[in-house]
């Protein structure tokens, strides 16, 4: 877009655009990299809504499909509800961006990023983050930034800022960086087992990474940016603050909340919380407070308190040092009839988790339109219910948080799971949160790993996730002056912390990570900390892991699906697939077995069943249709139109028996060709294992469907025999 204002970063090959496009939001800026444009505005509400004692930051990602030349499918020829990646792309742009914002400015911002054009080569995702740090920089919005993104991959050892598409499937390594001039803010990625000091030459990569974008958005802002607005931060006025720091002393708060459990401590601080209350109205009076006065204050009292203890002995609410993990638990097998199952608890923290395997083509298709992969074998849903914080609330659909954490367990576990080529099943995994005191995505990737291991499923290795927290101390600069990391983290240790940095992995390396703050950087000091202590973590939980199930199950579920996999002449498929799918529908249909063909087409195909009856009819069926399947009995004497056969009964439907005539090459007799009489049930003239005369009356050109008769071969050999002749039959076929 030819905009008035423009800035390059000939180091990445990114345009940053503005000045003639949506003039009226409050910051409006385009994104291009190669032909992939994205395009972002920022906006703020001039006033609150009364009451109101939150931040109300929403970013929105779209991605248009006219973007890419293409119509969206379905009835509705109109984009709907946001998909997956448009949500992860959101929540990957609202992360760094939301703690840089004021503390007491709860005006509502809203961030819009829309896909203007996608050239099939460059992701949008980063585009979406720099765009929006570019709009805030240059509006009027108060913001602490800008910030910058980049993806960095690592391709036959070096690591590249901003890899292509095809690039990326080179790549043992997906980090997205985000940072400012000094230091980090957000991470988010999967690695294939990357060890940690080599995770840490990543970063120090992304962070010089994203300095030439940094000192673009500043140019941008010298050219066009606005002065920054002021606005009224929220806060308790002193008198309420003053009444109720007197009644709810720092001591007083402490003791109701060290030593005690969960739901203890909340209603422990809910009760003092209420004496407050009370305070307030016997002293200033009813309408001369708000719930707000109440509310900023009990956080603020909080924040201290699970922090000054930490910070000064190293001890925290429940007990813990600062290093020490909740009590672990792991069990599977937990449930009959699924494919595998686990259950994972970490202190309050508790995760059911299922594991269910199905044929490839069960494999989620994907509709997006930058990413490359258009379907995907292991997915992982992750469901975090009302009851799991003991509350009631909305129970339905799943909501961006639940998106979020479950796109964080699936990729940290994709990294160890077995070749298609070697374990051809679609696999998907439900974590279901039974109960939630922090960390529940860490949990789903212990239980799903597990549950993974019970259902049999090939693993590399065992995976586990831990979340690191950190405590620290501020000068008046923003500048700190003591810090603690601590591990496995209470939820109100992450409300009342500044970090949560989920790390997941093996015992040789990282597979999966992410990093939120609450303050305005990470120094590379303590996320070096953090990883390192991560993995003592992560190593001793793997330990109580394997104690549950040391490798995974030799055999599959009886339940579970099993697969022959058997090759034919891949100029055969259309063969086997026949008109509009008509021929390989026939063989389900009639076998009960399902069938999947290879999309390389190397003539591979892969046959699912749990019954092994039924596997076998459906190898014999392909094999007779096409021909020499390793795996299905041979190529066999062909059957030949007009002969007599001495055959063998291999099954029987309600339309008829299916007779093996030659060794792996059988036909279907109608049950009308049975008898010259009217046959109710085919078992009334003959069962599994009968030995037959039939005579073959056809072969479908198209299908090479073979048609056998009972009825026709009796009539011929009567002829034969009140002539005095032999009946000129193959003999029936050996087992």
């Amino acid at each position: 877009m030819n905009q008035k204002y423009s800035v390059q970063v000939p180091e990445l090959g990114i345009t940053f655009s503005t000045g003639s496009i949506a003039a009226l939001a409050n910051g409006a800026v385009n994104v291009a990299v190669g032909e992939t444009n994205v395009f972002v505005t920022a906006c703020v509400a001039q006033t609150m809504k009364p009451g109101q004692d939150f931040f109300p930051l929403t970013v929105d990602y779209r991605e248009k499909y006219a973007a890419a030349g293409r119509f969206p499918g379905g009835y509705f020829k109109r984009e709907g509800r946001p998909s997956e990646k448009e949500i992860l792309t959101s929540r990957l742009c609202d992360r760094p961006c939301r703690p840089l914002f004021p503390e007491g400015f709860l005006n509502e911002v809203q961030i819009i990023g829309q896909l203007m054009s996608a050239d099939q080569l460059n992701e949008a995702d980063i585009p979406m983050v720099n765009g929006a740090s570019a709009a805030l920089a240059i509006s009027d919005i108060p913001w602490a930034g800008p910030i910058a993104a980049v993806r960095v991959a690592e391709i036959d050892g070096q690591f590249l800022a901003n890899p292509t598409i095809e690039q990326m499937y080179s790549s043992s390594l997906d980090l997205i960086y985000v940072g400012n001039e000094k230091d980090m803010l957000m991470i988010e990625g999967s690695a294939d087992q990357i060890p940690e000091d080599r995770f840490i030459e990543a970063l120090a990569f992304g962070h010089q990474a994203i300095q030439p974008i940094i000192r673009a958005i500043k140019e941008l802002v010298a050219l066009c940016g606005k002065p920054k607005s002021t606005f009224a931060l929220v806060g308790a006025t002193p008198e309420a603050r003053a009444i109720i720091e007197r009644v709810v002393p720092a001591e007083r708060l402490a003791s109701a909340i060290f030593g005690f459990e969960k739901q203890v401590r909340s209603n422990n601080v809910k009760a003092l919380k209420t004496e407050a209350k009370t305070a307030l109205l016997a002293e200033l009076g009813e309408g001369k407070f708000t719930d707000v006065d109440l509310n900023v204050v009990f956080e603020d009292l909080q924040y201290k308190a699970y922090r000054q203890t930490v910070l000064a002995r190293g001890v925290r609410a429940d007990g813990r040092s600062a290093t020490a993990l909740r009590p672990i638990s792991s069990e599977v097998g937990v449930l009959p009839r699924v494919h595998g199952s686990a259950i994972f608890q970490r202190g309050d923290t508790q995760s059911i988790v299922l594991t269910t395997l199905g044929p490839t083509k069960e494999a989620q298709d994907l509709d997006a339109l930058t990413g490359g992969a258009k379907s995907k074998s292991f997915i992982l849903h992750y469901n975090f219910p009302p009851f799991s914080v003991g509350e009631t609330g909305r129970f339905g659909s799943p909501g961006r948080r639940e998106v979020g954490h479950g796109a964080l367990a699936e990729r940290s576990l994709v990294p160890i799971l077995p070749p298609e080529d070697v374990f051809p099943y679609s696999i998907r995994v439900v974590s279901e949160i039974m109960s939630s005191n922090g960390s529940t995505s860490m949990a789903s990737i212990c239980g799903g790993c597990l549950s993974l291991m019970d259902a049999g499923v090939p693993i590399i290795a065992p995976v586990a996730g831990i979340s690191c927290g950190l405590m620290t101390e501020m000068a008046s600069d923003g500048s700190i002056t003591k810090w603690t990391t601590i591990t496995d983290i209470l939820g109100e240790e992450d409300h009342f912390g500044d970090m949560d940095f989920k790390l997941a992995g093996t015992t040789k390396g990282i597979t999966g990570f992410q990093l939120d703050l609450k303050i305005n950087g990470l120094p590379f000091e303590i996320a070096k900390t953090a990883i390192h202590q991560a993995r003592e973590a992560r190593v001793e939980i793997l330990r109580t892991m394997i104690a549950a199930i040391p490798a995974p199950r030799n055999d599959l579920s009886k339940y579970a699906p099993r697969i022959q996999t058997i090759q034919i002449d891949p100029e055969k498929i259309g063969l086997l697939i026949g008109p509009g799918g008509k021929t390989i529908r026939r063989i389900t249909e009639t076998t009960g077995a399902q069938i999947d063909i290879a999309d390389d087409d190397s003539g591979k195909i892969f046959i699912y069943s749990n019954n092994g009856e039924a596997m076998a009819r459906a190898i014999k069926e392909i094999d007779s249709l096409c021909g020499g399947g390793s795996g299905g009995g041979g190529g066999g004497t062909p059957i030949e139109v007009g002969k007599l056969y001495r055959g063998v009964v291999k099954g029987t439907k309600e339309f008829g028996a299916f007779v093996e005539c030659t060794p792996g090459k059988e036909g279907l007799v109608h049950i009308s060709e049975l008898a010259d009489f009217r046959v109710r049930r085919t078992e009334d003239v003959c069962k599994v294992g009968d030995e037959m005369w039939v005579k073959c009356i056809g072969i479908d050109e198209k299908t090479g469907k073979v048609r056998l008769s009972r009825k026709a071969a009796l009539k011929e050999m009567e002829a034969q025999k009140q002539q005095g002749d032999q009946p000129a039959a193959e003999a029936a076929p050996t087992a």
